[in-house]
């Protein structure tokens, strides 16, 4: 079987295809034929060594995946060959074939196409947990998303919308805005892409707070990190929730000063410590998703596919920002 590896690190370009042997699943396992690999951002982050989490060499990036069970290792009950399932797995998913926990698995519905289903979990999976759980989203208020145009940021316009929220997009061009109100996106605001000064940085502050309201936005969810954080800080609401969610820009550096002002919260979201430490939570969550989809509330954007062998390319896209909505490698290609 093929598999697309990462021998040492380095970026995208590094990426080797290469022929080995199909695995075996152990006892908990089952061996499944991957049939679409989406592009995540941890991605991009570890093949460089950049992520909290560093398996070992050689391994195929990719950590959400969606294909039919080829064989079922010792123990496992509840699936059989040939069942249609979607994982989280962390790495290994740049592959043709891969061993998973059953534990880490779940049935996709009938009519659900791979794509999409590879395209769920990780998203709207760390979305819903950070609304929910850490933003504790209610409905009317005003959620400001920063990235809104990517996956992540996708997946915050649709389930913030369907939790009975408005929603300000922030995004860096018109073409962005466009995807994310077709999402159902309330308000759009355009963010430079270059170097922001002290007043560029306020305008910018001056924006997200005219498209808020004057109350300001009962939560921020920001994907994007960088220059962009601190702007959309000032336009928080009193006892708002500024969500963490991702540094594609940077690590920000907040005034803690503005915290006081708002009376407001900041808030880490990890998504994937959450799955970890409360699996009963998640897997209830993944069904709410399951339903909030054949509700037809949301609707994961697949904006390109690549073959296996074309992985890096995929992978590149994603980190160079270019990505609208979700990025997936297909293996029948």
């Amino acid at each position: 079987m093929k598999a697309l590896r990462t021998h040492a690190t380095g970026g995208p370009e590094t990426l080797v295809l290469d022929e080995i042997d199909t695995p075996a699943p152990g006892p908990g396992q089952v061996l499944v034929a991957v049939k679409a690999c989406a592009i995540n951002y941890p991605d991009t982050l570890m093949i460089r060594d950049l992520y909290q989490f560093k398996p070992e060499r050689p391994y195929a990036p990719g950590g959400e995946i969606a294909g039919v069970i080829e064989a079922l290792g010792e123990g496992v009950e509840g699936y059989k060959v040939g069942d249609r399932v979607l994982a989280g797995i962390g790495n290994g998913g740049l592959a043709e074939k891969v061993c998973v926990p059953a534990n880490r698995m779940f049935p996709v519905p009938d009519g659900v196409a791979y794509e999409k289903a590879a395209s769920l979990l990780m998203t709207y999976g760390t979305t819903i947990h950070g609304l929910k759980d850490r933003g504790h989203i209610k409905p009317g208020d005003t959620v400001l998303v920063l990235g809104a145009a990517g996956g992540v940021g996708l997946s915050a316009v649709e389930l913030a919308k369907a939790f009975g929220a408005r929603v300000v997009a922030a995004v860096s061009s018109p073409e962005k805005g466009e995807v994310a109100r077709k999402a159902g996106a309330d308000e759009v605001v355009v963010y430079p892409k270059e170097a922001m000064g002290r007043d560029e940085s306020k305008a910018l502050a001056d924006a997200f707070k005219a498209a808020c309201g004057p109350e300001g936005a009962n939560i921020v969810y920001d994907i994007v990190g960088g220059q962009y954080s601190e702007p959309a800080l000032r336009a928080i609401a009193w006892e708002g929730r500024f969500l963490v969610v991702g540094f594609p820009a940077g690590i920000a550096k907040m005034p803690l000063n503005l915290t006081l002002l708002k009376s407001c919260d900041i808030a880490g979201v990890f998504w994937g410590a959450f799955t970890m430490r409360e699996p009963v939570k998640f897997r209830a969550q993944v069904q709410e998703l399951f339903d909030l989809m054949a509700a037809g509330k949301i609707d994961p954007l697949v904006s390109e596919t690549f073959p296996l062998a074309r992985g890096g390319e995929a992978i590149a896209r994603l980190e160079n920002r270019q990505a609208v909505g979700k990025i997936v490698v297909t293996m029948d290609a």
